[in-house]
């Protein structure tokens, strides 16, 4: 992985980890721009390493590299903070663009992810006898339900749009309302179900 990062001019890699607390380490001395994660992680697993990491660093992006084809391993790593999540059998094609795309604040998903993700998502409606509600959105839900889910703040949102923050904020709790959502995290799983977002 290392030599697939340093073959690209523009990519550096600034530090290593062989377990989870030297991973807090190493994020705290290097300060990435995104960090890279394992779920199962010696001494301490990356979602606990995300969730202390960003808690240091607000700006730092991670991503998650993991063998979990698993929407709860999804929704965890996305609660703990993760733009990112690909499988480590997608890890030549995909490491690369996830890595630019996370950097710039947008998530990135293993294709895969994104279709078991769907899949989840439209066997789940189906059984409760359920439609999607995306259609109840008004455009500007859209577009607030959009921006978030590409990882922008209230205030980015805002800032955007032209509005101010509280009333992306009653877009964002009548979206959430109206889809059945409870936070971000939800919100970016929704998104990528919806495919708005890669």
């Amino acid at each position: 992985m290392k030599a697939l990062l340093d073959a690209e001019g523009d990519l550096e890699v600034v530090g290593e980890a062989a377990d989870g607390l030297e991973a807090v380490k190493v994020c705290d001395a290097t300060r990435p721009d995104v960090a890279i994660l394992d779920i199962a992680m010696p001494k301490l697993n990356g979602i606990d390493v995300a969730e202390r990491a960003i808690k240091h660093n607000p700006q730092l992006k991670v991503c998650f590299l993991s063998m979990y084809a698993d929407e709860s391993y999804v929704l965890r790593a996305l609660s703990a903070g993760a733009r990112g999540y690909l499988l480590k059998e997608s890890t030549e094609s995909d490491l690369v663009p996830a890595l630019r795309t996370i950097a710039q604040g947008r998530p990135f998903f293993s294709p895969t992810i994104s279709a078991m993700l769907l899949s989840d998502y439209m066997r789940h409606l189906q059984q409760r006898g359920q439609e999607d509600s995306y259609r109840l959105l008004t455009d500007r839900e859209k577009e607030v339900l959009q921006l978030l889910a590409e990882g922008r703040t209230n205030k980015e949102v805002a800032t955007v749009l032209e509005v101010g923050v509280s009333t992306v904020e009653t877009h964002r709790a009548n979206l959430m309302q109206k889809l059945g959502l409870h936070n971000t995290a939800e919100i970016v799983l929704y998104a990528v179900r919806k495919s708005l977002v890669s």
